[in-house]
């Protein structure tokens, strides 16, 4: 983005920020001093030992109101914000606090995100480097359908442009998971077909405090992760930095790593300023992250993966991810007991490129790496093919030529946003008024080039040939989004009407030598409304219901005969919260009217980026959660949370596709990647110094296309039942040890057979830690 355009840009919406703080106190003093003309003054009589408090106290009330102020603050870096406003919140919501991510000390998004209802996931190398998540049946590639945010801000490399999300924050230093679904999720965009994962990272803390947690592990697991916070008087600052590393738990052909190495780190300060009428907090995170991972989209053939399911074939010894990621991110909150105005000012940076096996050169003979793996018996060819891979076979004809590329991209994502809460009460109603604004650019460069290699004696060795540029372009989108929600309450009943609304405006350029006039622009204006209803049947539950339209914008390359996706869902359920025992059971209908999806090499093993229309889709299911802490005595206790989900889709037109997922489908045939049942139990016990805990999961059988005519077609993958371990001993000032296993029985199965072949769930792995607070 040119200065210019982030200036004007920047003045624009603090110039809406003043106007929405204006707007906040003018409404609230109009409505105090409606409410000050109906009661009767206050008595003169006050007492006097009001006036004559001492400075202790006065310093005592200061800090409370500081307190008070950044505990507002910290709200308003959360969707769902504290456990007790999950009650009459509109939709599914979910919380996961750092009490319970503390329980497994998961590294993986994907064991966290298995205990929420409604989430869908297709596992890929085992770490969850490169999650695929989707919600209430959304297609899980690389978690292109619904909006990852962290800290409330959109942190995919180039949501707009380039969806699917190849960068994923770690984990470790989150506090808080929030997993949003349902017409609330009208919010946050620009994805409005199945919801939002927000990712809160550690909060400057009021007072000097620091955290050590050091760990290892089977297959050369390491850990290394720290913190250090502090505030004086009204500045605080925070440093965080994370740095994990594994040899990897698959075996390469003929040796070497197949592990990774990934560090992170962050830095916060903030500022306090209280006034009369209006607190302050000014924030600035800074962050940077790295990662070099030997990883690869190269699978098994079934019959190998029978016999060694951790195997890699050698052809695939030169694969390796390496990238880079920057952030800033500015906040300015306002706020008093009636209003709050937070905005934020953000820009990151991703640079990877990842060197992978992309097939054979073809010409005389043209087979795909997925024909091959998935038939390596058909015939001579593939039986040939199948030997060069697994480096039994040198490559002698020139079509048997390996090729490797270099899929190099850079992005950024960089944008202001204003967000008002403000609560007015008009006659007799209350209103809680929520708006927004934001303007977003973001842009992908790709500079894709490959290789040439044949197999000599079970190695890839160059050719020497010149490395060729395959795909040289830039995707770059302007956005503008604003949002408008108001929630009615009307004695038992809240009733919430909203509406977003995105006007994209997107371009696509082919930079490659003589292609300059190959080039599009494109614009997407679009409104998006929202209705919820909460009906409280007690202070403690009740029913709810929503509708909201569903939105998935094409990329700037797509052709606009490519239609967006488009849907109308709705959800009806109830909740019950009291003390230790919450359920909620919500059912969820999508009436798809297009359905979009789109070929990248995680799905298809090819860079084209096509996109695809399927027309009408009926998904639909069932999601359970239930928790509670069984008190078994003074000192232990027994907690215990269930969640189930059930799903079912359904193609309503028969049509052909050239999309690797779907083929020919038949009205009637399922999505893929789509498990008709899930389930996922914890319980432990707890006592003051020690715990142990448990977590089971069961994921259905899932297809892996939808339709006839392609390789994959009628195939699926198995039900798979997964059990963790955690366990900790507190030694109080002396500090915490931990032993955690994941997979404790080592049970393994195909997760999915995409790009090239069958990829296995991770096995068995144990891990030693030790965490020191100070």
């Amino acid at each position: 983005m040119k200065p210019l355009y982030l200036a004007k840009k920047l003045s624009l919406v603090l110039a809406i920020q003043a106007s929405l703080s204006s707007y906040a106190m003018a409404a609230q003093t109009a409505v105090d001093a409606e409410q000050n003309a109906n009661n009767n003054a206050a008595p003169n009589n006050v007492n006097n030992a009001a006036n004559t408090a001492n400075s202790s106290a006065a310093n005592d009330e200061t800090a409370s109101a500081q307190q008070t102020t950044q505990d507002r603050y910290i709200e308003k870096m959360q969707i769902i914000g504290r456990s007790q406003a999950l009650n009459k919140a509109s939709g599914s919501a979910t919380l996961i606090n750092e009490l319970a991510l503390e329980r497994f000390k998961f590294d993986d998004i994907n064991r966290v995100l298995y205990s929420i209802p409604g989430v869908n996931i297709r596992e890929e190398d085992g770490y969850g480097l490169r999650p695929n998540i989707g919600f209430r049946g959304a297609t899980p590639e690389r978690s292109k359908k619904i909006n990852i945010m962290e800290d409330g801000v959109l942190i995919g490399p180039a949501p707009y442009s380039a969806a699917s999300a190849y960068y994923f924050p770690m984990t470790n230093k989150m506090t808080a998971i929030e997993v949003f679904k349902g017409p609330a999720g009208i919010k946050y965009g620009p994805n409005t077909v199945a919801g939002s994962l927000n990712m809160v990272t550690r909060q400057v803390p009021q007072v000097s405090e620091g955290f050590i947690d050091v760990a290892t592990g089977s297959d050369g697991y390491a850990k290394a992760h720290g913190y250090y916070g502090t505030t004086i008087n009204n500045l605080g600052i925070l440093v965080e930095g994370v740095h994990l590393r594994a040899e990897g738990f698959k075996d390469l052909d003929g040796g070497g790593d197949t592990g990774f190495e990934k560090s992170d780190i962050m830095t916060k300060l903030r500022y306090d300023l209280d006034g009369e009428f209006v607190d302050q907090v000014f924030e600035l995170k800074l962050a940077y992250a790295k990662e070099t991972s030997n990883e690869t989209y190269l699978g098994l053939t079934d019959e190998d993966f029978s016999a060694n399911p951790n195997r890699r074939y050698v052809s695939s010894q030169l694969d390796n991810m390496d990238w880079t990621h920057s952030q800033f991110q500015f906040n300015h909150y306002i706020s008093n007991d009636d209003f709050e105005v937070i905005t934020r000012v953000y820009r990151n940076n991703f640079d990877r490129a990842w060197y992978k096996i992309n097939g054979f050169k073809g010409g005389a003979v043209n087979r795909s790496l997925q024909d091959v793996l998935a038939n390596p018996n058909a015939d001579e060819t593939n039986q040939r093919f199948y030997h060069i891979l697994t480096g039994e076979q040198d490559s002698v004809e020139e079509y048997e030529k390996l090729i490797l590329g270099n899929n190099d991209r850079s992005y950024y994502s960089q944008g202001i946003q204003s967000d008002l809460n403000l609560n007015l009460a008009f006659f007799g109603f209350t209103n809680q008024v929520e708006a927004g604004v934001r303007f977003h650019q973001d842009q992908i460069e790709r500079n894709h080039t490959t290789d040439s290699y044949v197999m000599q004696n079970a190695a890839l060795v160059s050719t020497g040939a010149d490395t060729l540029a395959t795909t040289t372009d830039r995707e770059k989108t302007d956005a503008i989004s604003v949002y408008l929600k108001d929630t009615i309450s009307i004695d038992a009943l809240d009733i919430t009407a909203g509406v977003r609304g995105e006007f994209i405006d997107a371009k696509y350029q082919n930079r490659a030598a003589g292609a300059q006039g190959d080039y599009l622009d494109k614009s997407t204006r679009i409104w998006l409304p929202s209705l919820s209803l909460f009906y409280s049947l007690s202070d403690h539950g009740g029913l709810l219901f929503g509708v909201h339209e569903g939105f998935l914008p094409t990329s700037p390359k797509q052709n606009p005969l490519i239609d967006t996706e488009s849907s109308v869902n709705y959800e009806f359920g109830g909740r019950y919260n009291q003390d230790d025992f919450n359920i909620e059971v919500i059912g969820f209908f999508n009436d798809i009217s297009n359905l979009k999806e789109g070929c990248q090499f995680s799905s298809c093993g090819s860079d084209n980026d096509i996109e695809f229309n399927g027309g009408e889709v009926d998904l639909y299911g069932v999601e359970l959660t239930s928790d509670y802490r069984f008190v078994l005595n003074d000192d232990i206790d027994l907690p215990i949370a269930l969640s189930y989900t059930y799903t079912q889709s359904e193609f309503k037109t028969s049509f052909e596709s050239g999309f690797d997922m779907w083929g020919n489908v038949s009205a009637g045939d399922q999505l893929p990647y789509l498990p008709n049942h899930q389930v996922s139990l914890t319980f432990g016990l707890t006592a003051q110094t020690w715990d142990i805990n448990m977590a089971i999961r069961f994921v259905d059988e899932m297809l892996e296309a939808s339709g006839d005519g392609v390789v994959l077609s009628g195939v699926t993958t198995k039900a798979l039942t997964v059990v963790d371990m955690s366990a900790s001993y507190d030694f109080d000032q002396y500090g915490l040890v931990y032993v955690k296993a994941d997979n404790i029985f080592d049970n393994q199965q195909i997760v999915s057979r995409r790009p090239y072949g069958a990829r296995p769930s991770k096995p068995q792995q144990w891990q030693l830690g030790y965490q020191y607070r100070f």
